[in-house]
């Protein structure tokens, strides 16, 4: 039986301290806010037509989640990860949506293959763009990992994306790295469809963690 999935950030914030923290978040996400920038909750407060708690309120909910450290009468500074946090994050992205996909492989059906198979011609066709080929990347992991059903897992991968997506962004666009798309994300497809529950782990794992030599390489070369 096919399982329905609505996009992962379709959903309206319903209150002023969401908004603020999908406002925030997202401008993290696409490098808007860059790490060891401040954030003024009044300044943020008034480009989003709200008051400055629920903006201090997403400050909080974003610094426990690594993105922001809070400095006492300070506003928030947006926090940058080293090489060694960047490797324990992907790290846990291959463990977690590794695990994701063996839950989501009995729930899926032909319709989402057809899915991940386009969001894969997706980046194929912006390889040359680096800001719509990473958001076109993390759709893909993201509908995949959606499929599991399970809210508390989701909501965990999604967090571990926001973290290293400022990186990964800056990274390719300094780099001169050529973004992968088809041959890489559509071994991920293949072995959804052979239906191996293990194997498809193993392989989310496996490109998950490909990526870290060269990104910690990266990270540590002077700049």
């Amino acid at each position: 039986m096919e399982t329905h999935v609505q996009p992962y950030h379709s959903a309206v914030p319903t209150t002023a301290e969401e908004e603020a923290y999908a406002f925030i978040l997202f401008r993290i996400r696409m490098g808007a806010y860059k790490a060891g920038d401040r954030l003024i909750p009044e300044d943020i407060a008034a480009e989003i037509n709200t008051s400055r708690m629920p903006v201090r309120e997403a400050f909080r909910r974003l610094a426990s989640e690594g993105l922001l450290t809070i400095r006492p009468n300070r506003g928030a500074i947006v926090r940058g990860l080293d090489a060694v946090e960047m490797e324990e994050v992907f790290s846990m992205r291959a463990v977690l949506e590794g695990l994701a996909g063996r839950l989501a492989l009995p729930r899926i059906g032909s319709s989402h293959v057809a899915e991940l198979t386009r969001l894969v011609d997706v980046m194929e066709r912006n390889e040359n763009d680096v800001p719509e080929w990473v958001t076109a990347h993390r759709n893909f992991h993201e509908y995949l990992c959606q499929l599991c059903g399970r809210r508390r897992l989701i909501a965990q991968i999604a967090a571990l994306h926001a973290v290293v997506e400022p990186h990964m962004r800056l990274w390719l666009e300094l780099a001169e790295k050529p973004m992968t798309s088809r041959d890489d994300h559509m071994t991920i497809v293949a072995a959804i469809r052979q239906g191996n529950a293990s194997d498809l782990e193993a392989t989310i794992r496996e490109h998950i963690e490909a990526t870290v030599p060269a990104l910690r390489n990266w990270m540590t070369a002077e700049k």
